[in-house]
Protein backbone atom coordinates (compact mmCIF):
# COMPACT_ATOMS: atom_id res chain seq x y z
CA UNK A 1 0.00 0.00 0.00
CA UNK A 2 2.84 2.39 1.04
CA UNK A 3 4.60 1.69 -2.06
CA UNK A 4 1.21 2.35 -4.27
CA UNK A 5 1.08 5.67 -3.00
CA UNK A 6 -1.60 4.78 -0.26
CA UNK A 7 -0.50 6.47 2.82
CA UNK A 8 -3.66 7.79 4.21
CA UNK A 9 -4.89 4.63 4.47
CA UNK A 10 -2.28 3.26 6.29
CA UNK A 11 -2.36 5.61 8.59
CA UNK A 12 -5.90 5.20 9.05
CA UNK A 13 -5.48 1.59 9.66
CA UNK A 14 -2.62 2.46 12.47
CA UNK A 15 -4.74 4.98 14.09
CA UNK A 16 -7.38 2.30 14.82
CA UNK A 17 -5.32 -0.26 15.88
CA UNK A 18 -3.67 2.08 18.24
CA UNK A 19 -6.80 3.23 19.97
CA UNK A 20 -7.86 -0.31 19.95
CA UNK A 21 -4.69 -0.80 22.08
CA UNK A 22 -4.92 2.17 24.25
CA UNK A 23 -8.77 0.93 25.12
CA UNK A 24 -7.25 -2.59 26.16
CA UNK A 25 -4.38 -0.59 27.94
CA UNK A 26 -1.56 -1.78 26.16
CA UNK A 27 0.04 1.53 26.46
CA UNK A 28 3.64 -0.33 24.79
CA UNK A 29 1.67 -1.50 21.56
CA UNK A 30 -0.13 1.94 21.43
CA UNK A 31 3.29 3.92 21.43
CA UNK A 32 4.21 1.79 18.89
CA UNK A 33 1.83 2.20 16.48
CA UNK A 34 2.09 6.01 17.58
CA UNK A 35 5.63 6.08 16.47
CA UNK A 36 4.89 4.63 13.06
CA UNK A 37 1.87 6.90 12.70
CA UNK A 38 4.22 9.46 13.48
CA UNK A 39 7.06 8.26 10.95
CA UNK A 40 4.68 7.90 7.87
CA UNK A 41 3.63 11.50 8.22
CA UNK A 42 7.08 12.68 8.16
CA UNK A 43 8.22 10.67 5.28
CA UNK A 44 5.22 11.67 3.67
CA UNK A 45 6.35 15.33 4.22
CA UNK A 46 9.22 14.41 2.36
CA UNK A 47 7.74 12.79 -0.18
CA UNK A 48 5.17 15.08 -1.12
CA UNK A 49 5.28 16.66 -4.35
CA UNK A 50 2.72 19.76 -3.96
CA UNK A 51 0.54 20.25 -7.65
CA UNK A 52 0.12 17.72 -10.05
CA UNK A 53 -0.57 13.94 -8.87
CA UNK A 54 -0.29 10.86 -10.87
CA UNK A 55 2.19 7.95 -11.55
CA UNK A 56 5.38 7.76 -13.12
CA UNK A 57 8.41 6.33 -13.85
CA UNK A 58 11.15 8.99 -14.39
CA UNK A 59 14.14 8.22 -16.21
CA UNK A 60 17.43 10.05 -16.51
CA UNK A 61 20.81 9.20 -17.91
CA UNK A 62 24.21 10.55 -17.99
CA UNK A 63 27.19 9.38 -19.37
CA UNK A 64 30.98 10.17 -19.15
CA UNK A 65 34.55 8.56 -19.12
CA UNK A 66 33.00 5.47 -20.84
CA UNK A 67 30.35 4.58 -18.50
CA UNK A 68 26.29 5.38 -18.55
CA UNK A 69 24.60 5.43 -15.84
CA UNK A 70 20.62 5.74 -15.71
CA UNK A 71 18.54 6.62 -12.46
CA UNK A 72 14.64 5.36 -12.04
CA UNK A 73 12.99 7.84 -10.01
CA UNK A 74 9.53 6.45 -8.84
CA UNK A 75 6.05 8.80 -8.54
CA UNK A 76 3.19 7.12 -7.29
CA UNK A 77 0.02 9.09 -6.43
CA UNK A 78 1.99 12.29 -7.36
CA UNK A 79 5.09 11.58 -4.29
CA UNK A 80 8.37 10.29 -4.92
CA UNK A 81 8.66 6.78 -3.49
CA UNK A 82 11.82 6.10 -3.96
CA UNK A 83 15.17 6.30 -6.20
CA UNK A 84 17.31 3.47 -8.19
CA UNK A 85 20.27 3.39 -10.24
CA UNK A 86 22.01 1.32 -12.76
CA UNK A 87 25.07 1.04 -14.99
CA UNK A 88 24.53 -1.10 -17.77
CA UNK A 89 27.50 -2.43 -20.20
CA UNK A 90 27.05 -0.33 -23.39
CA UNK A 91 28.94 -0.07 -26.53
CA UNK A 92 30.17 4.00 -26.59
CA UNK A 93 28.99 4.22 -30.17
CA UNK A 94 25.10 3.69 -28.90
CA UNK A 95 22.75 6.60 -28.28
CA UNK A 96 21.34 7.99 -25.79
CA UNK A 97 18.01 7.04 -27.37
CA UNK A 98 19.35 3.30 -27.95
CA UNK A 99 20.48 3.09 -24.58
CA UNK A 100 17.30 3.86 -23.20
CA UNK A 101 15.32 1.62 -25.74
CA UNK A 102 17.20 -1.23 -24.43
CA UNK A 103 17.17 -0.23 -20.53
CA UNK A 104 13.38 0.19 -21.10
CA UNK A 105 12.85 -3.03 -22.43
CA UNK A 106 14.68 -5.41 -19.90
CA UNK A 107 13.47 -2.85 -16.85
CA UNK A 108 10.33 -4.09 -17.24
CA UNK A 109 9.92 -7.06 -19.25
CA UNK A 110 13.22 -8.24 -18.08
CA UNK A 111 13.88 -11.30 -15.70
CA UNK A 112 10.89 -13.56 -13.83
CA UNK A 113 9.33 -10.84 -11.87
CA UNK A 114 7.00 -7.92 -13.88
CA UNK A 115 7.30 -4.49 -12.76
CA UNK A 116 4.23 -2.42 -11.77
CA UNK A 117 3.94 -0.21 -14.64
CA UNK A 118 2.53 3.16 -14.42
CA UNK A 119 0.58 5.69 -16.32
CA UNK A 120 3.73 7.35 -17.68
CA UNK A 121 7.22 6.67 -18.41
CA UNK A 122 8.96 10.09 -18.72
CA UNK A 123 12.56 9.86 -20.42
CA UNK A 124 14.69 13.21 -21.11
CA UNK A 125 15.22 12.52 -24.81
CA UNK A 126 13.33 10.57 -27.83
CA UNK A 127 13.91 7.02 -27.14
CA UNK A 128 13.92 4.24 -30.41
CA UNK A 129 11.07 2.45 -30.65
CA UNK A 130 8.93 4.48 -28.56
CA UNK A 131 5.57 3.89 -29.84
CA UNK A 132 6.45 -0.06 -30.22
CA UNK A 133 7.50 0.21 -26.52
CA UNK A 134 4.67 2.46 -25.34
CA UNK A 135 1.94 -0.06 -26.97
CA UNK A 136 3.87 -3.16 -25.43
CA UNK A 137 3.49 -1.39 -21.71
CA UNK A 138 0.09 -0.67 -22.83
CA UNK A 139 -0.47 -3.63 -23.40
CA UNK A 140 0.65 -5.68 -20.18
CA UNK A 141 -0.69 -2.89 -18.07
CA UNK A 142 -3.83 -3.44 -19.68
CA UNK A 143 -4.67 0.62 -19.82
CA UNK A 144 -2.65 2.80 -21.72
CA UNK A 145 1.01 3.87 -20.56
CA UNK A 146 2.56 6.69 -22.29
CA UNK A 147 6.39 7.80 -23.19
CA UNK A 148 7.10 11.16 -23.11
CA UNK A 149 9.73 13.52 -23.05
CA UNK A 150 8.13 16.80 -23.67
CA UNK A 151 6.50 17.30 -20.27
CA UNK A 152 5.64 20.70 -18.41
CA UNK A 153 4.61 21.87 -14.41
CA UNK A 154 5.73 18.94 -11.82
CA UNK A 155 6.80 16.41 -14.42
CA UNK A 156 9.08 18.57 -15.85
CA UNK A 157 10.52 19.40 -12.61
CA UNK A 158 10.62 15.05 -11.71
CA UNK A 159 12.63 14.99 -14.99
CA UNK A 160 14.94 18.06 -13.94
CA UNK A 161 15.66 15.68 -10.36
CA UNK A 162 15.82 12.91 -11.96
CA UNK A 163 18.68 14.45 -14.52
CA UNK A 164 20.51 15.67 -11.29
CA UNK A 165 20.74 12.53 -9.54
CA UNK A 166 22.09 10.47 -12.60
CA UNK A 167 24.78 13.13 -13.16
CA UNK A 168 25.83 13.30 -9.55
CA UNK A 169 25.65 9.01 -9.04
CA UNK A 170 28.01 9.11 -12.43
CA UNK A 171 30.19 11.72 -10.64
CA UNK A 172 30.11 9.55 -7.35
CA UNK A 173 30.48 6.58 -9.31
CA UNK A 174 33.65 7.94 -11.18
CA UNK A 175 34.93 9.36 -8.09
CA UNK A 176 34.67 5.93 -6.22
CA UNK A 177 38.36 3.86 -5.63
CA UNK A 178 37.18 0.64 -7.01
CA UNK A 179 36.40 1.78 -10.50
CA UNK A 180 39.76 4.28 -10.51
CA UNK A 181 41.71 1.42 -9.55
CA UNK A 182 40.07 -1.60 -11.34
CA UNK A 183 40.99 0.92 -14.76
CA UNK A 184 44.33 1.79 -13.81
CA UNK A 185 45.32 -2.19 -13.68
CA UNK A 186 43.13 -2.75 -17.03
CA UNK A 187 45.91 0.72 -18.80
CA UNK A 188 48.86 -1.07 -16.97
CA UNK A 189 47.98 -4.39 -18.65
CA UNK A 190 47.21 -2.58 -22.07
CA UNK A 191 50.45 -0.55 -22.43
CA UNK A 192 52.18 -3.35 -21.18
CA UNK A 193 53.82 -1.26 -18.36
CA UNK A 194 55.83 -2.72 -15.52
CA UNK A 195 54.04 -1.76 -12.66
CA UNK A 196 50.65 0.05 -12.37
CA UNK A 197 50.71 4.26 -12.73
CA UNK A 198 50.36 5.93 -9.41
CA UNK A 199 50.88 8.88 -11.41
CA UNK A 200 49.56 10.32 -14.63
CA UNK A 201 49.70 13.82 -16.39
CA UNK A 202 48.24 15.11 -19.46
CA UNK A 203 48.98 18.04 -21.99
CA UNK A 204 46.57 19.86 -24.55
CA UNK A 205 46.82 23.33 -26.31
CA UNK A 206 43.99 25.87 -26.78
CA UNK A 207 43.86 29.26 -28.24
CA UNK A 208 41.40 31.48 -30.29
CA UNK A 209 43.09 31.45 -33.72
CA UNK A 210 46.27 31.51 -32.40
CA UNK A 211 45.51 34.01 -29.98
CA UNK A 212 45.42 33.79 -25.94
CA UNK A 213 47.52 30.45 -26.33
CA UNK A 214 47.30 28.09 -23.14
CA UNK A 215 48.36 25.55 -22.18
CA UNK A 216 46.85 22.45 -19.91
CA UNK A 217 48.16 19.65 -17.42
CA UNK A 218 45.86 17.55 -15.28
CA UNK A 219 47.30 14.95 -12.99
CA UNK A 220 45.66 11.81 -12.04
CA UNK A 221 46.32 9.23 -9.24
CA UNK A 222 44.84 6.25 -8.04
CA UNK A 223 41.80 8.14 -6.97
CA UNK A 224 41.40 9.45 -9.81
CA UNK A 225 41.96 13.58 -10.66
CA UNK A 226 44.41 15.48 -8.42
CA UNK A 227 42.97 18.74 -9.14
CA UNK A 228 45.34 20.39 -6.46
CA UNK A 229 48.17 19.67 -9.00
CA UNK A 230 46.20 21.09 -12.08
CA UNK A 231 48.34 23.66 -13.73
CA UNK A 232 47.68 26.02 -16.61
CA UNK A 233 50.89 27.78 -18.74
CA UNK A 234 50.41 31.12 -20.80
CA UNK A 235 52.15 30.39 -23.73
CA UNK A 236 53.99 33.58 -24.85
CA UNK A 237 57.10 34.18 -28.07
CA UNK A 238 55.54 31.31 -30.43
CA UNK A 239 53.84 32.06 -33.77
CA UNK A 240 50.28 32.15 -33.44
CA UNK A 241 48.38 29.39 -33.93
CA UNK A 242 51.95 27.41 -33.21
CA UNK A 243 50.88 24.12 -31.58
CA UNK A 244 54.09 22.41 -31.91
CA UNK A 245 55.69 25.39 -30.16
CA UNK A 246 53.21 25.69 -27.50
CA UNK A 247 53.83 22.28 -26.84
CA UNK A 248 57.43 22.43 -26.68
CA UNK A 249 57.31 25.25 -24.84
CA UNK A 250 55.30 23.79 -22.34
CA UNK A 251 56.73 20.44 -21.93
CA UNK A 252 59.74 22.47 -21.34
CA UNK A 253 59.01 24.96 -18.52
CA UNK A 254 57.41 22.06 -16.91
CA UNK A 255 59.81 19.02 -16.55
CA UNK A 256 63.13 21.38 -16.38
CA UNK A 257 61.72 21.74 -12.85
CA UNK A 258 60.80 18.57 -12.26
CA UNK A 259 64.91 17.81 -13.25
CA UNK A 260 66.08 20.72 -11.31
CA UNK A 261 64.07 18.54 -7.83
CA UNK A 262 61.19 21.09 -8.21
CA UNK A 263 58.36 18.91 -9.47
CA UNK A 264 57.12 15.34 -9.05
CA UNK A 265 57.94 12.75 -11.40
CA UNK A 266 55.05 11.08 -13.35
CA UNK A 267 54.58 7.51 -14.26
CA UNK A 268 52.72 8.29 -17.43
CA UNK A 269 52.39 11.29 -19.40
CA UNK A 270 49.53 11.22 -22.38
CA UNK A 271 49.82 13.92 -25.30
CA UNK A 272 46.44 14.74 -26.81
CA UNK A 273 47.34 15.19 -30.23
CA UNK A 274 48.58 13.17 -33.28
CA UNK A 275 52.11 11.89 -34.34
CA UNK A 276 53.40 15.76 -34.60
CA UNK A 277 52.82 16.89 -31.37
CA UNK A 278 53.87 13.55 -29.88
CA UNK A 279 57.35 14.06 -31.61
CA UNK A 280 57.93 17.64 -30.38
CA UNK A 281 57.37 15.69 -27.38
CA UNK A 282 59.97 13.20 -27.31
CA UNK A 283 62.53 15.94 -28.28
CA UNK A 284 62.12 17.81 -25.27
CA UNK A 285 61.95 14.37 -23.28
CA UNK A 286 65.47 13.47 -25.25
CA UNK A 287 66.46 16.61 -23.98
CA UNK A 288 66.19 16.52 -20.75
CA UNK A 289 67.26 12.98 -20.64
CA UNK A 290 63.79 11.67 -19.18
CA UNK A 291 63.03 9.57 -22.22
CA UNK A 292 62.52 6.16 -19.66
CA UNK A 293 58.79 8.32 -18.86
CA UNK A 294 56.25 6.36 -20.96
CA UNK A 295 54.68 8.96 -23.58
CA UNK A 296 51.27 8.32 -25.10
CA UNK A 297 49.98 10.46 -27.92
CA UNK A 298 45.80 10.46 -27.53
CA UNK A 299 45.24 11.06 -31.54
CA UNK A 300 41.37 11.39 -32.83
CA UNK A 301 40.44 8.44 -35.47
CA UNK A 302 39.70 9.36 -38.73
CA UNK A 303 35.44 9.41 -38.01
CA UNK A 304 36.61 11.96 -34.82
CA UNK A 305 33.90 10.02 -32.88
CA UNK A 306 34.75 8.96 -28.73
CA UNK A 307 36.07 5.53 -28.87
CA UNK A 308 37.76 5.40 -31.91
CA UNK A 309 40.53 7.38 -30.66
CA UNK A 310 44.26 6.18 -31.94
CA UNK A 311 46.97 5.99 -29.82
CA UNK A 312 50.23 6.45 -30.50
CA UNK A 313 53.64 4.94 -28.19
CA UNK A 314 56.15 7.51 -28.89
CA UNK A 315 59.09 5.23 -28.06
CA UNK A 316 58.05 3.07 -30.44
CA UNK A 317 55.59 5.03 -32.83
CA UNK A 318 53.84 2.13 -33.13
CA UNK A 319 49.52 3.06 -33.95
CA UNK A 320 46.77 1.25 -32.02
CA UNK A 321 43.68 1.67 -30.25
CA UNK A 322 41.88 -0.38 -27.69
CA UNK A 323 38.65 -1.78 -27.60
CA UNK A 324 35.67 0.87 -27.13
CA UNK A 325 34.29 -1.39 -23.79
CA UNK A 326 37.83 -1.19 -22.12
CA UNK A 327 38.16 0.21 -18.68
CA UNK A 328 41.96 1.18 -20.12
CA UNK A 329 40.22 3.39 -23.06
CA UNK A 330 37.43 4.68 -20.16
CA UNK A 331 40.48 6.07 -18.12
CA UNK A 332 42.32 7.83 -21.05
CA UNK A 333 38.85 9.51 -22.05
CA UNK A 334 38.49 10.89 -18.51
CA UNK A 335 42.50 11.69 -18.26
CA UNK A 336 42.09 13.54 -22.12
CA UNK A 337 38.64 15.35 -21.83
CA UNK A 338 39.62 16.43 -18.32
CA UNK A 339 43.00 18.43 -20.03
CA UNK A 340 40.95 19.63 -22.80
CA UNK A 341 38.02 21.04 -20.62
CA UNK A 342 40.50 22.81 -18.22
CA UNK A 343 42.53 23.84 -21.25
CA UNK A 344 39.59 25.79 -22.84
CA UNK A 345 38.59 27.06 -19.39
CA UNK A 346 41.89 28.53 -18.92
CA UNK A 347 41.87 30.10 -22.39
CA UNK A 348 38.37 31.52 -22.09
CA UNK A 349 39.38 33.05 -18.48
CA UNK A 350 42.58 34.30 -20.27
CA UNK A 351 40.55 36.03 -23.10
CA UNK A 352 38.34 37.59 -21.13
CA UNK A 353 40.33 39.15 -19.44
CA UNK A 354 42.29 40.40 -21.86
CA UNK A 355 39.19 41.80 -23.28
CA UNK A 356 38.05 43.70 -20.60
CA UNK A 357 41.96 45.27 -19.77
CA UNK A 358 42.01 45.97 -23.33
CA UNK A 359 38.71 47.77 -23.38
CA UNK A 360 39.28 49.96 -19.97
CA UNK A 361 43.13 50.15 -19.35
CA UNK A 362 43.53 52.52 -22.62
CA UNK A 363 40.83 55.13 -20.70
CA UNK A 364 43.08 58.11 -19.11
CA UNK A 365 42.07 58.09 -15.32
CA UNK A 366 41.27 54.31 -14.98
CA UNK A 367 43.27 52.41 -13.14
CA UNK A 368 43.43 48.71 -11.71
CA UNK A 369 41.31 49.65 -8.65
CA UNK A 370 38.15 51.90 -10.84
CA UNK A 371 38.05 49.04 -13.15
CA UNK A 372 37.40 46.52 -10.80
CA UNK A 373 34.73 48.68 -8.88
CA UNK A 374 33.11 49.12 -12.53
CA UNK A 375 33.46 45.67 -13.35
CA UNK A 376 31.96 44.46 -9.88
CA UNK A 377 29.22 47.28 -10.41
CA UNK A 378 27.79 46.37 -13.69
CA UNK A 379 28.80 43.02 -13.67
CA UNK A 380 31.33 42.79 -16.25
CA UNK A 381 32.00 44.76 -19.49
CA UNK A 382 28.93 44.17 -21.34
CA UNK A 383 26.88 45.88 -18.41
CA UNK A 384 29.63 48.82 -18.41
CA UNK A 385 28.90 49.59 -22.26
CA UNK A 386 24.90 49.40 -21.34
CA UNK A 387 25.41 51.57 -18.66
CA UNK A 388 24.36 55.36 -19.40
CA UNK A 389 26.54 58.22 -17.91
CA UNK A 390 24.58 58.94 -15.10
CA UNK A 391 24.46 55.47 -13.75
CA UNK A 392 28.52 55.10 -14.28
CA UNK A 393 28.59 58.22 -12.08
CA UNK A 394 27.10 56.46 -9.44
CA UNK A 395 30.68 54.08 -9.06
CA UNK A 396 32.54 55.24 -5.81
CA UNK A 397 35.25 57.01 -7.59
CA UNK A 398 33.71 57.66 -11.00
CA UNK A 399 32.79 61.35 -11.22
CA UNK A 400 29.93 63.01 -13.76
CA UNK A 401 33.28 63.92 -16.40
CA UNK A 402 35.11 60.59 -16.08
CA UNK A 403 31.94 58.59 -16.40
CA UNK A 404 31.48 60.67 -19.83
CA UNK A 405 35.12 59.67 -20.79
CA UNK A 406 34.13 55.98 -20.28
CA UNK A 407 31.07 56.12 -22.21
CA UNK A 408 32.83 57.98 -25.19
CA UNK A 409 35.80 55.49 -25.09
CA UNK A 410 33.37 52.26 -25.32
CA UNK A 411 30.98 53.73 -27.85
CA UNK A 412 33.94 55.21 -29.87
CA UNK A 413 32.68 58.66 -29.69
Amino acid sequence: MFLEGKNPAIIQDLMNAMETASKSLDFEKAAAYRDQINHLRHVQEQQSVDGEGGDADVIAIAQDAGIVCIVVIIVRGGRVLGTKDYFPRYSIEQTEGELLSAFLGQYYFGGNTRREIPRDVLVPVDVDGQELLAEALTKAANRETRIRGNVRGERRRWLELAMTNARQTLLTHLASKETVYRRLLALRDTLELSETPSRMECFDISHSHGENTVASCVVFDENGPLKSDYRLYNIEGVTAGDDYAAMRQVLTRRYKRMVAGEGKRPDLVFIDGGKGQLNIAREVFDELEISEIPLIGVAKGVTRRAGMEQLIDAMTGDVFRIPADSPALHLIQHIRDESHRFAITGHRARRDKKRRQSTLEGIEGVGPKRRRDLIRYFGGIQGIRKASVDEMAKVTGISKSLAENIYAALHDE
